[in-house]
């Protein structure tokens, strides 16, 4: 639109931006540079000839980097360059980039959203890929033991949704929102087993569904539960030396057999 205005002589012409209506597309990330996001001739009643005589033109809002463009000879908007979800707007649960579509004599301005949706493309990692846990084999069942989530890059569905335990004889998995936990489930014996390793694998719901998996190395550490026996047989061997030489068999017989049967 342009006004026009004369002082002392002059003549001056005033442009005035003109904001028109806002557009906005939605479409996945990491789409092909070149893929076909929507036709803006169309959706604005556009012949085809008239984006170029007008020199359209995409303009970017607040970043110096164009993520799309148009085609001035079928009024195509297309992807520019690559669209990252996660590395332009991290967990958000949306993500929006904004762009403006430029026409020239007379000037105008569209506002353009372009809603990008999170694809499936990455998956649950765990922070370590080892845990290493020290339990006492005297832990009784029931004894809980919190385990740290896995993360995943995407949000909404294609984030983690659950977590399995592979089976084992000890441990069951219990889970409560972000909160994971082994359970005893089976108590421990040092002297039967000193380590279990166990697989978590954490899933997210996206599909194809991908999953991330950790191994908890259980150390499992001695409670004194069993009496020092060499000690014993040494001791009772020098009693039983001792006492055969001060009594006669038959109380020495008596004072051994007093002892408990169980070592």
């Amino acid at each position: 639109m342009v006004s026009k205005f004369e002082t002392c002589g002059f003549h001056f012409l005033l442009f005035l931006h003109v904001t028109y209506g806002d557009m906005s597309y939605s479409f996945p990330e990491e789409m092909k540079r070149g893929s076909i996001i929507g036709n803006m001739a169309k959706d604005l009643g556009l012949e085809t000839g008239t984006l170029s005589n007008r020199r359209a033109r995409i303009d970017t809002d607040g970043t110096d980097k164009r993520y799309c463009d148009i085609n001035l000879n079928n009024g195509e908007l297309i992807v520019a360059d690559r669209i990252d979800r996660e590395g332009l707007c991290g967990e958000k649960a949306s993500c929006i980039l904004k762009h403006e579509l430029v026409l020239e004599n007379p000037l105008e301005l569209h506002r353009i959203s372009l809603h990008i949706q999170d694809i499936n493309d990455n998956s649950p990692q765990f922070k370590e890929e080892l845990i290493n846990i020290e339990i006492r084999e005297s832990a009784v069942r029931g004894a809980r033991f919190v385990i740290e989530e896995a993360h995943d890059a995407d949000v909404g569905q294609n984030s983690v949704q659950q977590y399995s335990l592979k089976k084992n004889d000890n441990f069951i998995l219990a889970v409560d929102g972000n909160i994971i936990e082994l359970v005893l489930e089976k108590e421990l014996d040092r002297e039967k087993q000193q380590e279990i390793n166990l697989l978590l694998t954490a899933l997210d719901g996206g599909s194809p569904q991908r999953s991330g998996t950790v191994v908890i190395h259980v150390t499992v550490l001695d409670a004194n539960d069993n009496a020092p026996l060499w000690c014993i047989i040494v001791f009772c061997s020098f009693v039983s030396f001792r006492l055969s030489v001060h009594f006669g068999l038959n109380q020495f017989l008596r004072f051994f057999d007093s002892f408990p049967k169980s070592i």
